[in-house]
């Protein structure tokens, strides 16, 4: 696991992760900074059009917490995995759970896929409204565990953040883990 601090759409793994809304079209507003729009935008329309078939083939909107994949068209990423995070604003409490459920779900779906590589935005920190210190612990930890339960399934796991209080999270959280390996290592 590592961090990156940049834009997703240019990395070349098997997948990037959009934190998508519950329609699963993209963002219809021009110019928004959103890591929807963003990706949409960069992929071109037949990510839009390949989203729309999935949503009209379920026949509802898109669960919090759930994922589908697309091709990436445009993208140097060989695939675009969509997932809806928890919406916190206006929640008394962050919902960890669904946010779990939306990385789980992310590494499932590029596990039935044979995916070897995933890069995640910071799922549901933007528009949504989730703490950013509070996901950075869901995320990881979800994201460990995972890969301890699914041993050889995905090799590489990118966390890509675009601010600075993301990267200076994750590099914190990550500095942490390695201390608390090397205190529990006994070489």
């Amino acid at each position: 696991m590592i961090v990156w601090q940049g834009n997703i759409c240019l990395l070349e793994v098997d997948a990037i992760v959009n934190a998508a809304n519950d329609y699963m079209l993209g963002c219809f507003t021009p110019n928004h900074a959103c890591i929807d729009n963003v990706i949409h935008c960069s992929a071109g329309p037949r990510l839009r059009i390949d989203c729309r078939k999935l949503m009209t083939q379920q026949g509802h909107r898109e669960p919090t917490g759930k994922a589908k994949i697309t091709k990436a068209y445009h993208l140097p990423s060989k695939h675009v995995v969509h997932t809806v995070g928890p919406i916190t604003q206006g929640w008394e409490k962050p919902r960890a759970d669904l946010l779990a459920s939306s990385y789980k779900s992310c590494l499932d779906v590029a596990k039935e896929h044979h995916l070897k590589s995933i890069a995640f935005c910071c799922i549901s920190t933007g528009v949504f409204g989730y703490p950013n210190a509070p996901a950075v612990e869901v995320a990881v930890s979800t994201v460990m565990d995972w890969l301890e339960a699914n041993p050889g399934a995905i090799d590489k796991v990118i966390f890509n953040v675009f601010k600075d209080i993301d990267a200076a999270l994750y590099t914190n959280k990550f500095k942490m883990l390695q201390k608390e390996a090397q205190t529990t290592d006994p070489q």
